[in-house]
């Protein structure tokens, strides 16, 4: 019979062994490059996938490029020649602050300028006073222009025509979306465009632009850490509720934090190396493991409970170990089921959702391992450290009882 328990020490190295390298990777994240790579979801920032008909232009040369217009970004290689750009975000529509200005006669309408509700505007052309202008203009609140909002990612529209009831909230939204394929012509994303081209050659294909302003990935960033404490302490009460015993749910939740750091710490060496990302749906993954690791944990511990009944007096470690092989072919079945079907995923579910399927399958692979190899050996460690103290402080009143005889 192998004894698991027994060679517990051996088990509890090589979990410091997965542990302590991404731990460190983890913790230097905030103060290098190295480390956790968020996507803009958590950071904020533009988002730019763009694909020069030159397959020869290097990301370090698109990143010199926004350097030399006053922009700090990240690029990389992705698949398809594509070169996915990270930089601050560019592509709000921000408002200017005008309101004492008014349109005058003989000023030239551009595209993104407001119009007086009866005339129109057209790009490139200049509006002369019989023509665009009434012979005796008297400035109404209804005809008077608007602060204009001036987006830098708004793009510009060969004949605008705007009604005196648009409101400012309606002309504020996003101009670029996820998906965008079209090269933005206005703004200063247009004016990166500009430089790109007249630098690094024609930019043949987009295939996405997405921006995300900083107050939306800083709730995002909240809400994913609430989540996954919330779940941890709610699956911590129910174990230790369910077993009457606080040790069963403490060592359920180290062994949880175990296999929330080896995942996080793994796609922190992965994004120093290979620049994998953490998206949203990463919060999704890690909750799927950390329910998948209970649930591996719990039929453990459901059958040390049934053992212990059963086999009264019986030494602890004894208990557990002959539970662990009773339970092990059916915590290796079920996870091995759950792999095949991950990695088809993994193999041909597509780029979209490789990432999320990453971090199931080391999730998945740890918390079986952590379940019979870290729930248990601690549990086992925990009810010896207990009856060594009852043991010292039933030796240390012995003599004190003796004396009082005496």
């Amino acid at each position: 019979m192998f004894d698991v328990i027994g060679k517990r020490r051996w088990f509890y190295a090589l979990s410091l062994a997965l542990t302590i390298p991404g731990l460190i990777f983890i913790l230097i994240s905030p103060f290098s490059d190295a480390g956790l790579q968020l996507t803009i979801d958590y950071t904020g920032g533009t988002r730019w996938e763009i694909k020069f008909a030159d397959q020869n232009v290097t990301p370090d040369q698109v990143e010199q490029v926004f350097a030399d217009n006053g922009l700090r970004a990240t690029a990389i290689r992705t698949e398809g020649g594509f070169i996915e750009i990270k930089t601050e975000p560019i592509g709000l529509v921000e408002e200017e602050s005008s309101p004492g200005a008014s349109a005058s006669p003989g000023a030239s309408a551009s595209p993104g300028a407001s119009a007086s509700p009866g005339a129109s505007a057209s790009a490139g052309a200049s509006a002369s006073a019989g023509a665009s202008a009434s012979p005796a203009p008297s400035p109404s609140p209804t005809a008077s222009s608007s602060p204009v909002a001036a987006g830098a990612g708004a793009s510009a529209s060969p004949a605008p025509s705007s009604s005196p009831g648009a409101s400012p909230e309606a002309s504020a939204l996003p101009g670029p979306v996820t998906g965008n394929t079209e090269l933005p012509t206005a703004g200063k994303l247009g004016q990166m465009v500009t430089a790109l081209e007249s630098q690094l050659g024609k930019i043949d294909a987009q295939r996405s632009l997405t921006t995300i302003g900083a107050v939306v990935s800083s709730d995002l960033l909240r809400q994913a850490l609430i989540l996954v404490v919330a779940g941890s302490l709610g699956i911590v009460g129910w174990i230790t509720y369910r077993f009457r015993d606080v040790k069963f749910g403490v060592t359920a939740l180290v062994s949880l934090l175990h296999d929330v750091i080896v995942v996080v710490g793994s796609f922190a060496i992965l994004g120093t190396f290979f620049h994998v990302q953490i998206d949203a749906l990463f919060v999704t993954a890690m909750l799927t493991v950390i329910g998948f690791s209970v649930h591996d944990t719990i039929v453990v511990f459901d059958r040390i409970r049934e053992n212990k009944a059963r086999h009264m007096g019986e030494p602890f470690d004894e208990i557990v170990n002959h539970s662990v092989l009773q339970t092990f072919g059916r915590s290796i079945t079920t996870s091995l089921t759950v792999l095949l079907t991950l990695l088809s995923l993994f193999l041909f579910g597509g780029s979209a959702i490789s990432d999320f399927v990453l971090a199931l399958l080391i999730g998945i692979v740890i918390g079986t391992y952590s379940s019979i190899f870290v729930a248990s050996p601690l549990l086992v460690d925990w009810y010896a450290w207990e009856d060594r103290r009852r043991g010292r402080q039933q030796g240390i009143r012995a003599p004190r009882a003796r004396r009082a005889a005496s």
